[in-house]
């Protein structure tokens, strides 16, 4: 637990006699920031406001929308998984218009070279000089459609802009813009010819979502749209207005910083993560960055929730999409039908809830 914690034992840390060993330092204080005129005031009536917007071309999909929110406001790329027809590339082709920021599509092919992605220098003989031809790498909104049918090298493009924010090309490091946000989508079937990402790239997307069919009642209003007109190719039918500029999110950001943890609740974050890793079913269990995400995504689950405060069932509602891709099963006991939905369910189970 040094790690997290410093000096301090794990007897010490997980004692409730003991909660100031468990203290974290004093958390900075973040002034609030200005928005533009119109925008929602608070991160609660933004995430109407989106939820509204979304809505518009996305039937039902209520955990897909509030976890793309969540992602947007704690800073972090998603992975969406789901059968084709779904609505995964829609859902973010209608974030990027409700955020009125720029946005790229990438179909990940066996052929995609990392150039394709990142961009490359290119000679001028007119003035004798290299210029950048940049790639679709430098969109606020990236969508990399189909992410696992590319391999490796090519995926491994993707590692340094989704930590760092930034890319290397021919030695140079350029900067991305800001915000800067990856939305991948993989289908659970159908693995001939597919890349399985590596557990370090698993480990660079926040969140994983699963996304699955419609209700009956959700699939015939997807019917009844498309025969008023609505046509997902063409989202101009969709009638979507912009929530915000990409200049508003540092405001919403740091009300997100601003939402308290108690120390009985980071305790909770913990213990949780500790478990995955002592479970007998795992190879690989959570990591220190695993709890770090599991925390900052409960912030703005919170705040879009209307709360200055995370409570145990945000942590709840948040561990299956943050945890789901970064637990390594057993051979064994992915035989015996485990899942790592499954396990983490049987983990919140098991550990006493903060009161």
């Amino acid at each position: 637990m040094s790690d997290l914690s410093g000096s301090p034992s794990e007897q010490d840390i997980l004692s409730p006699q003991n909660p100031v060993a468990f203290a974290p330092p004093a958390a900075p204080t973040l002034e609030p920031t200005a928005l533009s005129v119109g925008a929602p005031a608070t991160a609660a009536q933004l995430a109407t406001r989106i939820a509204t917007e979304m809505h518009k071309a996305v039937v039902g999909q209520e955990e897909l929308v509030e976890t793309m929110i969540v992602a947007v406001l704690a800073g972090g790329h998603i992975l969406l998984e789901g059968v084709p027809g779904t609505a995964k590339t829609l859902s973010v082709r209608a974030l990027a218009r409700i955020f009125n920021v720029s946005f790229a599509r990438i179909q990940f092919t066996p052929d995609l070279m990392p150039s394709d992605i990142l961009g490359t220098s290119i000679f001028d003989p007119r003035s004798q000089e290299f210029h950048l031809k940049k790639g679709p790498i430098f969109a606020g909104l990236l969508l990399a459609d189909e992410v696992n049918r590319t391999p490796p090298k090519t995926q491994s493009a993707l590692l340094e802009s989704m930590e760092e924010r930034r890319v290397t090309i021919d030695g140079v490091s350029h900067a991305l813009p800001e915000p800067f946000l990856v939305c991948a989508t993989q289908n659970p079937i159908e693995y001939e010819g597919t890349y399985p990402l590596p557990e370090a790239q698993l480990d660079r997307f926040m969140l994983k979502v699963l996304v699955n069919y419609p209700s009956p009642e959700e699939e015939q209003n997807i019917l009844a749209r498309v025969q008023a007109g609505f046509r997902a190719q063409n989202l101009d039918t969709a009638d979507i207005t912009p929530a915000l500029q990409g200049g508003d999110l540092p405001g919403y950001r740091a009300e997100v910083e601003r939402v308290r943890v108690e120390p009985s609740v980071q305790r909770y974050i913990v213990q949780i993560a500790r478990a995955t890793r002592e479970n007998r079913h795992l190879m690989l269990g959570a990591s220190p960055r695993a709890a770090i995400t599991l925390l900052m995504t409960s912030k703005a689950l919170a705040a879009i929730r209307g709360r200055d405060f995370v409570t145990p069932d945000d942590i709840k509602t948040m561990a299956h999409p943050v945890l789901r891709h970064r637990l390594v099963l057993r051979p064994e006991s992915e035989i015996e039908g485990f899942t790592g939905d499954r396990i983490i369910e049987n983990v919140l189970q098991s550990i006493e809830v903060p009161r």
